[in-house]
């Protein structure tokens, strides 16, 4: 029980908060790996995590009965629950994809402008837990286990220093990570217009949930996303002494 009492311990006690440089130079590792290509289709594998964990949470506390959660090796995912096929519940579900990581994204940096940079930790240990008895599909099982022992491999074994950055390169992954998403997304749509393929993209579902165009959704979740990555940025930079 004495390492239950450790752990509890480092959730509850803030660390000392890094300096703004620091902070800023994992920024710059975070984008460096939006940009490179291979980097982020490797890494765009947690995002899709996130993404479906939102459209599940949101299922359930609506009042959808969620039937299981997958993840492909080319980074897409399904999340199906079952409830009724329109009406605010729907679109509430619909529309956590993309706003999901952008949202957690907040949070974590409320939680690391405060010092609680292993109460993070657990809290994305806990999500990839919920999202692992939900998985129906052997890739999406592995992308989770694999992510999941990393992240313990930080959480429980690593040094202080290397849980802050850990914790804060994912923050900041979650917060510019969510709207290249939302812009990816919207390149995949024109081209499947152009080749005559119907939309089956997020965006698209609102359009029809709401009977409005789906490039109107796509600038709302932009919206959400950059939104949420300026306030997260204030928490993490503005706030550092």
């Amino acid at each position: 029980m004495d390492w239950i009492g450790d752990a509890w311990q480092d959730i509850t006690t803030p660390q000392p908060v890094p300096s703004s440089t620091a902070v800023l130079l994992t920024a710059a590792g975070v984008l460096l790996v939006l940009l490179v290509p291979a980097a982020w289709h490797v890494a765009r594998h947690g995002l899709t995590i996130v993404h479906e964990a939102a459209h599940a949470a949101v299922a359930v506390l609506v009042g959808r009965r969620l039937s299981g959660i997958r993840v492909h090796s080319d980074t897409s995912g399904l999340t199906v629950s079952v409830g009724k096929p329109r009406g605010p519940g729907m679109v509430a579900t619909v529309a956590a994809g993309y706003t999901g990581p952008a949202l957690l994204g907040v949070g974590a940096a409320w939680l690391l402008s405060r010092g609680y940079a292993v109460a993070l930790l657990w809290i994305l240990l806990v999500v990839l837990v919920l999202v692992l008895v939900q998985i129906r599909n052997w890739y999406g099982l592995w992308a989770v286990l694999v992510t999941g022992a990393l992240l313990v491999a930080v959480t429980v074994w690593g040094s202080a220093t290397v849980q802050s950055v850990a914790a804060y390169a994912m923050t900041w992954f979650l917060l510019l990570g969510a709207p290249r998403a939302v812009l990816e997304m919207q390149s995949e749509r024109r081209r499947g217009r152009r080749r005559g393929v119907p939309d089956a993209s997020d965006a698209g579902l609102l359009g029809r949930l709401t009977h409005t165009p789906g490039a109107l959704w796509v600038a709302v979740l932009l919206l959400v996303c950059l939104a949420a990555l300026a306030l997260g940025a204030v928490w993490l930079i503005g706030l550092q002494v």
